[in-house]
């Protein structure tokens, strides 16, 4: 049983939320745990299917969200199942007969064939799409567990209280159609995804994180985070009460949480340096349109979200490209440095971190960003809207959002066969897939990049 929370901080398995969540600590101490190093970068998506593969988002090819299918200059296309050219742990596990339920992992929309059950993840449009497998599962959810939600409407919002409500409803309706599904299927192997975590964080953090410039002492959802990890806590305490005393129990997240201090507009700062014309200037801030760029006059331009890309526009490679190909390492090289020294609004460094993809992966399949930079090593969000005048700001511009993600998330893997017990140091996220199938008695594939890891218990 591997229970995912999406964005879950390391800070859970600290001994000052001991008392608060019993039942994760209780994991803890009959078996291993530790901060889990995740993905570069840091992102859900690629982060959970790096989990379940062992390969690296250039293996993968899957770069964020949103990735480019094609050199044009259209928009880049939500990531899907169908960009997943890799087996996962259900398939492997399947290949050998041993059934799997999986529910909501991202990317596994649209639901593909498999040995078992699946519910797809948050990146599903809705619940009046064909979002299982088998397809008749969707009726036997309406039934289960009514009012199934594969996420909240909106989690960047100021209605705060009915976000707080939409992520209570949404996670106990995942955990009330797991115990349903446990208790109705013959599995071997169960995964599951609550992404309500990832979303309270992204609205909330403010109001409970310190260390936030935002934070208010005693204001009304100072607790938030605590009661709903408390809550969650309890919900994973009735779902481990239906197992047997004989299973394999893992605790995960994708990645961390950390505040975010404020934006940096990647495109403002690219017109600023004379990389990037556009054929006029927007009087709000607004999405970058890339018909209204002058191709003729630039050489790359940017994209925002938790981590910034840098797209270059390459002779013979984009339709309208200038860049020469000859020149292109030396421009990617002098946009890397340039970037990397960047810093605040006053001038100070932040710890700015750009990297060529060719460096960090093994390999670069799809199409990559031709740089990709983590600004303040995501202290900071990359804005790519433009139209702002400036290239610091202090807030989001996809509506209100205080958190951004970490390098590390967390894992716990208390297993009944094992008398293993403390903290492992140096886990991947590449660790989980090869850990579950060496427990479950099976080879690790050659090509995975992780290795078991009760082989680095401390």
């Amino acid at each position: 049983m591997v229970i995912g929370l999406d964005s879950a901080a390391p800070a859970w398995l600290g001994a000052e939320w001991a008392d608060l969540l019993p039942i994760t600590h209780g994991l803890m101490s009959k078996g291993l745990h530790g901060r889990l190093e995740s993905t570069l970068p840091p992102i859900t998506c690629p982060a959970w299917m790096s989990m379940v593969t062992s390969k690296d988002p250039g293996q993968l090819g899957i770069y964020g969200f949103r990735n480019r299918h094609d050199y044009s200059y259209a928009p880049p296309a939500i990531a899907t199942s169908a960009d997943v050219r890799e087996p996962a742990l259900w398939d492997l596990l399947g290949r050998r007969g041993l059934r799997s339920v999986v529910v909501g992992v991202p990317p596994t929309y649209p639901p593909r064939p498999m040995t078992g059950w699946l519910v797809s993840d948050f990146l599903a449009p809705d619940t009046d799409r064909r979002y299982t497998h088998p397809d008749d599962l969707k009726a036997e959810i309406d039934e289960a567990a009514p009012g199934y939600q594969l996420d909240v409407r909106e989690f960047r919002t100021e209605d705060k209280r009915g976000l707080l409500r939409q992520v209570y409803e949404m996670t106990d309706k995942r955990f009330q159609l797991l115990r349903h599904l446990l208790a109705s299927r013959p599995w071997d192997f169960c995964m599951c995804v609550e992404i309500g975590v990832d979303r309270l964080y992204h609205g909330f953090w403010r109001y409970c994180s310190p260390d936030h410039r935002l934070y208010l002492p005693g204001n009304p959802f100072e607790a938030v985070l605590r009661e709903y990890h408390a809550h969650l806590d309890q919900l994973i305490g009735e779902l481990l009460a239906r197992l047997g005393d004989d299973t394999l129990v893992m605790l995960v997240s994708d990645h961390g949480a950390k505040s975010m201090v404020g934006g940096i507009c990647i495109n403002e700062w690219l017109m600023r340096e004379g990389y990037l014309t556009l054929k006029s200037q927007p009087t709000q801030p607004s999405r970058l349109d890339l018909t209204e760029i002058d191709w003729s006059r630039s050489v790359a331009w940017g994209e925002g979200g938790y981590y910034g890309r840098v797209v270059l526009n390459v002779a013979g490679r984009e339709p309208h490209g200038i860049v020469p190909p000859l020149g292109y390492e030396a421009l990617r090289s002098e946009l890397a440095s340039r970037l990397e020294a960047l810093g605040d609004r006053h001038g100070r460094p932040i710890g700015t971190r750009v990297h060529k993809p060719e460096e960090v992966y093994r390999e670069v399949r799809g199409i990559a960003p031709d740089l990709m930079v983590l600004f303040g090593d995501l202290d900071y969000r990359s804005i790519g809207t433009v139209g702002h005048g400036r290239v610091h700001v202090d807030d989001n511009d996809s509506g209100p959002d205080d958190s951004n993600h970490a390098h590390h998330g967390l894992f716990v893997l208390s297993d009944p066969h094992s008398a293993e017990r403390g903290e492992v140091e140096g886990a991947r996220i590449y660790d989980v897939a090869p850990t579950i199938l060496e427990r479950m008695g099976l080879a690790v594939p050659a090509d995975m990049i992780g290795r078991p890891l009760h082989r680095r218990a401390a």
